[in-house]
């Protein structure tokens, strides 16, 4: 039996992996879907994967509100980021998106993203779980790699976590970066592996650590944290040797590599249970 049953889902695909995999996973299931594909960010990979792909600037909902309702979608799944700074952009939006935007008391992911989920809804459209068909690539608690922290990153961790939840809690970010339990880098909009990067430029070659963490009220229907490979290849240029995520709420996508990256590489991975509120 699917995951879905007779429900008819959409995926409205952001950047990166994650649409891919998803849409990867839920055929897997029995599930097929129409894919709503972010021109500025979506991958043109997604179009080689079998389903209907409409491609739509970020800036046009009413226009993918129109889609869904003659597909006769019930629900959807938000996978893939858009990034922050798109806020900032020259997309224009259409006249539903701009008056969306006119009512938003402040313009934090979670808001804006909630807004997007709260148009949907108005129209019969559920937003589900991000991870429903994906849930295999959420990071279990403990260790990720073979090596476990030093005593000196496992400092840095315990330093870090309870500053990455308090900025996730303001919606700033979920990434610090620290060295020495000093806070290096503080993730804003540019996302987490330019927040590493940045955390190399001022550390003046020390050890750094990488602190991830989720939400402390996270809502699973949009901006799970995610890492990958290449965050392991970000954290090895800067000096990174450890990270620390929350388990059960991280995605890690294609686990074997990573895990086999990041012992090639001699980094410590371990995920926590998430800091309660």
């Amino acid at each position: 039996m699917s995951a879905a049953g007779s429900e008819r889902y959409a995926l409205i695909a952001g950047n990166g992996q994650f649409p891919l995999l998803v849409l990867q996973e839920a055929r897997r299931q029995g599930v097929e879907m129409t894919v709503l594909a972010i021109r500025e960010e979506a991958l043109p990979e997604i179009e080689k994967l079998g389903a209907p792909v409409h491609w739509l600037s970020l800036g046009e909902l009413q226009k993918a509100l129109g889609i869904l309702r003659a597909e006769k979608i019930s629900k959807a799944v938000l996978a893939g980021q858009v990034k922050h700074k798109q806020i900032f952009s020259d997309i224009p939006p259409d006249g539903l998106l701009a008056q969306l935007l006119t009512k938003l008391p402040q313009k934090n992911t979670d808001t804006l993203i909630g807004a997007i989920a709260r148009a949907l809804e108005t129209v019969g459209i559920e937003v589900v779980d991000s991870t429903l068909f994906v849930r295999s690539l959420l990071a279990p608690r403990g260790p990720l790699s073979q090596r476990a922290p030093d005593a000196e990153e496992a400092a840095d961790i315990a330093y870090g976590r309870p500053i990455a939840s308090q900025i996730a809690r303001l919606d700033l970010g979920q990434t610090v970066v620290v060295s020495q339990r000093a806070c290096v880098a503080v993730e804003a909009m540019e996302g987490t592996d330019a927040t590493i990067e940045r955390a190399a430029g001022l550390a003046n070659g020390r050890r750094l650590v990488v602190v991830k963490v989720s939400k402390p009220q996270q809502d699973m229907r949009f901006d799970v944290p995610v890492v990958g490979v290449q965050t392991l290849e970000v954290m090895k240029r800067a000096g990174a040797t450890a990270l620390a995520l929350d388990a059960e709420r991280t995605l890690v996508f294609d686990r074997k590599e990573f895990t086999r990256r990041a012992d090639d590489y001699g980094l410590a991975v371990v995920a926590f249970a998430p800091e309660k509120e």
